[in-house]
């Protein structure tokens, strides 16, 4: 199964809260986009596991992905080394995308940044036909995304580019709070957290809307990326 792009996240979730949109936007436009989490979030304060795991099913329903896994790595504790970049390798190789999305390059969760730099070496590794890997016992060929993005998350970084997800934006939403367990519910009675204060979802809206201000659109999600964007038309870029 090939994908256009792949999304790869640290936790259920970060997905949701920082590109759904712009996932959205390009499956509407016939775009086939899949989603790998790279941990199930278990070391989370709120709900567990197995809650979570129902939870981005769901999410992944609104959202429309092709393909939505989960690498079971451990949270906070897994690494940037070759056992990981390996299976992240396989699986790039697998859907052999030609964009990867990736978490923000540094956040306030250490996995976030973690997590990019993952993505990017895997998307590198992936490329180079000297290193194996395996898919259902059949050694997989060499392939290299042509760009990598990352998205922003909790911390403010300038970003890049910015895409316009207006049009999806009442969706992103849903799609985010399909996570119900980890977000603001006033009948909880789980402890609360940075994400789950009636503040954050308003941050979320906020940034978006900030984003969205600077490229005269009503929402706006931000990515930065690590080379130049190469256009052949002034016109792609209004």
């Amino acid at each position: 199964m090939k994908l256009d792009i792949l999304v790869l996240a640290a936790h259920p979730d970060d997905a949701e809260l920082s590109c759904s949109g712009t996932i959205l936007a390009h499956i509407a436009n016939g775009k086939k986009v899949g989603l790998v989490d790279l941990t199930r979030g278990e070391l989370g304060t709120r709900g567990s596991a197995e809650l979570r795991d129902k939870e981005a099913a769901a999410s992944a329903k609104i959202l429309g992905l092709t393909v939505r896994e989960n690498l079971k790595f451990k949270d906070f504790f897994f690494k940037n080394d070759y056992e990981h970049q390996l299976r992240v390798v396989e699986l790039i190789r697998k859907y052999r995308p030609e964009i990867v999305l990736a978490n923000a390059v540094n956040d306030r969760h250490p996995d976030h940044g973690k997590a990019a730099e993952l993505a990017k070496v895997a998307c590198f590794m992936a490329g180079l036909r000297k290193i194996e890997s395996e898919s259902d016992g059949e050694l997989q060929e060499a392939w290299r995304p042509k760009a990598v993005y990352h998205y922003i998350q909790s911390n403010y970084i300038k970003p890049d580019f910015v895409f316009d997800v207006s049009d999806y934006w009442d969706k992103k939403v849903q799609s985010i709070m399909a996570f119900k367990s980890q977000f603001h519910d006033p009948n909880s009675e789980e402890p609360e957290t940075f994400i789950s204060s009636p503040d954050f979802l308003k941050l979320i809206e906020g940034r978006a809307k900030d984003f969205g201000h600077s490229i005269g659109v009503s929402y706006g999600e931000g990515f930065t990326q690590e080379r130049y964007l190469g256009v052949k038309d002034l016109f792609d870029l209004i």
